[in-house]
């Protein structure tokens, strides 16, 4: 198996490549050259989610590792889960189930992605005998979950820029307060685009590096995130019905790496009826199914700031899969003048969406009415993205045949100020949450206006 980019500019790229690379360097997205088939009736014996792992990940990775390999560093991968299962699944009723991902050790989805990047960093590093760092901004759940997932790699030095505001004191104290030699989480006199622009600055840059020495991206274009996404829609299939019919999965979404991988795995052979796109009211993705117009517009602020996003990047993957046909001329045609020119598709290109695709867009006012729906009909609390995937569903529901899965990608306990204001209250505190709020933070604070950031990435590199 090998990559190429949906740009058509960069291909014949192996997996440990793609790993190291991220953006490919045209400034597309790496795909894989063809989906790989899976025999379901060889899934349907298997009992745990790492079993399935070693069934899915060797798929994308032999041009670089042996299966051998990789199923020994798929048993140490994911730690640190409070589930025996990693996911808890929640039987709301029988049309309805709440698919639970935050069990990991910074009680968000993206755990799983993060910590098979991170093993595979380390692997390949140890292979190469290289050291590399991983510098990124966060607007919240990446930054904590990169940090915790490269902390115990001698070999990765993690530099995360954490902006002024916008994340719950919970969700920063994830980051400063972890005291390892290798972590150096650093507080942002700015907004969370002056720190994108900081990381894109020093990504194209790079003066800060040693000769031979790897710059590592976390977000969700790094294609062994979404594989690590794939695995758990496999499992989750596997767990609820054996696969014995198709489900619909409602899934909150930001960048829409989650969405695209279970779309994945759906071309996989994964049975499924439908994705509910849940979005706040950043809407793009919904204007795009709904109305054939992805267009750039300004972010609002929300309860759901995850989701608070301008332009979904992984949705180029889909663009270029599902209706380009793999057109990578075409698709690098509409990237050349976008954002500033919105993407309209012809109207029987854009059909296609109906196969598969179902949106909807939810303000704040109808999220807390969700989680408070639920709390009241249900005693369940859940959190602010939660129940944008859930108020999807109830508006849709006469579109949704089978059962549908609706995705919990965050604890509850990270948005206080939500819970709060939706007349909830969470009695008792998950244990790795409470710890983080009574540890000393031991952040740097630097602006964003002068070099003091790749200064002090210099001098501790």
């Amino acid at each position: 198996m090998l990559f190429h980019s949906t740009r058509g500019g960069d291909n014949q790229k192996t997996f440990e490549q793609v790993l190291m690379q991220g953006l490919a360097n045209d400034g597309g997205l790496f795909m894989p050259d063809f989906w790989p088939k899976v025999n379901i009736d060889d899934l349907r014996n298997l009992e745990s989610f790492v079993d399935v792992a070693k069934y899915i990940v060797p798929l994308f990775t032999d041009s670089s590792f042996n299966k051998d390999e990789v199923e020994e560093l798929l048993d140490k991968t994911w730690h640190n889960f409070d589930k025996k299962d990693l996911i808890n699944i929640i039987e709301i009723n029988e049309k309805i189930s709440i698919l639970e991902l935050f069990h990991g050790p910074t009680a968000a989805f993206k755990d799983f992605g993060l910590q098979l990047a991170a093993a595979f960093f380390n692997k390949t590093l140890e292979n190469l005998n290289k050291t590399a760092i991983v510098f990124g901004a966060t607007s919240g759940d990446t930054g904590s979950a990169a940090i915790d997932a490269c902390k115990n790699f001698d070999l990765i030095k993690s530099f995360i820029l954490i902006p002024e505001g916008g994340m719950s004191e919970i969700q920063r104290k994830q980051m400063t307060t972890v005291d390892k030699e290798n972590v150096f989480p650093i507080l942002v006199d700015g907004t969370f685009d002056d720190c994108q622009d900081i990381v894109k600055k020093g990504f194209k840059e790079r003066k800060f590096l040693q000769d031979n020495q790897y710059l590592l991206a976390v977000n969700s274009i790094n294609w062994v995130r979404i594989i690590g996404q794939i695995c758990y829609y496999f499992f989750v299939s596997l767990k609820i019905n054996k696969f014995s019919e198709p489900l619909n999965y409602s899934v909150p979404t930001g960048n829409f790496g989650n969405v695209f991988a279970c779309y994945a795995a759906s071309k996989m052979g994964m049975p499924l009826s439908k994705i509910v796109v849940a979005v706040n009211s950043n809407d793009i993705m919904d204007r795009f199914f709904r109305n054939n117009d992805y267009s750039k517009e300004k972010v609002n602020e929300t309860i759901s700031p995850s989701m608070d996003i301008s332009v979904a990047s992984n949705f180029e993957r889909l663009l270029y899969d599902l209706y380009l046909d793999r057109d990578s001329d075409s698709c690098s045609k509409f990237y050349s003048t976008f954002p500033e020119t919105g993407i309209e598709l012809n109207d029987r290109i854009w059909e296609k969406s109906s196969a598969l695709f179902l949106s909807y867009s939810s303000d704040d006012n109808a999220t807390y009415e969700r989680m408070k729906f639920y709390f009241k009909n249900y005693n369940y609390i859940m959190d602010p993205h939660t129940a944008v995937a859930a108020d999807a569903v109830e508006n849709l529901k006469e579109k949704l045949d089978y059962k549908t899965i609706i995705l919990s990608t965050a604890h509850p306990a990270k948005f206080p100020n939500a819970i709060k204001d939706a007349e909830l209250s969470i009695e008792n505190l998950p244990k790795k949450l409470n710890d983080v709020l009574n540890k000393e933070e031991v952040a740097k604070k630097l602006s964003y206006k002068d070099n003091s950031i790749f200064d002090y990435i210099k001098r501790n590199n």
